[in-house]
């Protein structure tokens, strides 16, 4: 494995180089160098099949004061129904009485049906680097996991449904912060990066399908499976913004505009990044 790492890091640097005396080809040879690297590391396989199966566990598995399982989470395709389920989420439910996206789900099933404090289940949702993935992690691993090659089908038939996506559209062209950026600053232009990373144009179809359906992913310099929640996290602190709360309706609403945008697409979640 290190050495495969030592070779895709020689590829990025030879790409760095060809930046310097061939501007008008340094693109393409910086994106085969770091596509590349993503193949090299996917041979070893994806070490997120390993915190799929602890999530698997822990679905069957009877916890909390009242003692049961998940098995009877209704995640919008019947109760306990995990195929293909997070192929339609976010979405509605009238049990709620808001839109849900996969984590806010859980958290919600976790509550009502094992008995379980919501805010010791929120209060570390996300694994440091390095360690083992936390429950909700795992959890999220599993279902995710159950949706592979499923086309992306985020309903938009209620009137709650309707109107998550359009908060979801503000959100996402919102400025502000020290720096005044939105999300649309580093997502909605074509061929943009930073540093050596593509940045895909998430108003664009093709892109935002290509980019959403490989999220949650299992990210290899941090050795921890990450998930939606913690990725639209990442891009608000680069962004200098205040934290989404964690399962708030602002961070279902712009999960909405995201995966709506992505319809069509196929699940290849958990997916596998640097």
């Amino acid at each position: 494995m290190k050495k495969k790492l030592s070779s895709a890091a020689a590829l990025v640097l030879a790409a760095g180089a060809v930046l310097a005396v061939q501007p008008a080809t340094a693109q393409e040879s910086t994106s085969a160098g770091i596509e590349q690297y993503r193949e090299m590391l996917g041979e070893g396989g994806n070490p997120a099949e390993l915190i799929e199966m602890t999530g698997e566990e822990l679905w069957a598995e009877k916890r909390g004061p009242k003692s049961a399982s998940l098995e009877q989470c209704d995640l919008g395709q019947g109760p306990g129904v995990v195929k293909n389920a997070y192929a339609q989420l976010p979405r509605y439910f009238e049990d709620a009485g808001r839109v849900m996206d996969l984590e806010s789900r859980l958290v919600y099933c976790m509550v009502n049906l094992q008995g379980m404090d919501q805010k010791e289940i929120t209060k570390k949702p996300f694994s440091g680097r390095g360690d083992y993935s936390t429950d909700m992690e795992a959890l999220v691993g599993y279902v995710v996991g159950q949706s592979r090659g499923t086309p992306l089908a985020v309903p938009q038939s209620h009137p709650q449904e309707k109107a998550a996506f359009e908060r979801g559209k503000q959100i996402f062209f919102f400025r502000g912060g020290p720096y005044d950026f939105a999300c649309a600053s580093c997502h909605s232009v074509d061929k943009q990066r930073i540093r050596l990373q593509e940045l895909p144009n998430l108003t664009k179809t093709d892109s935002a399908r290509a980019a959403y359906t490989s999220w949650p992913a299992y990210r290899v310099s941090q050795g921890a499976l990450r998930s939606m929640q913690w990725r639209l996290n990442d891009c608000f602190r680069q962004q200098r913004m205040p934290y989404l709360k964690y399962g708030s309706q602002a961070s279902v609403d712009l999960t909405v505009f995201l995966a709506v945008n992505a319809n069509g697409g196929e699940m290849a979640a958990p997916g596998l990044k640097r």
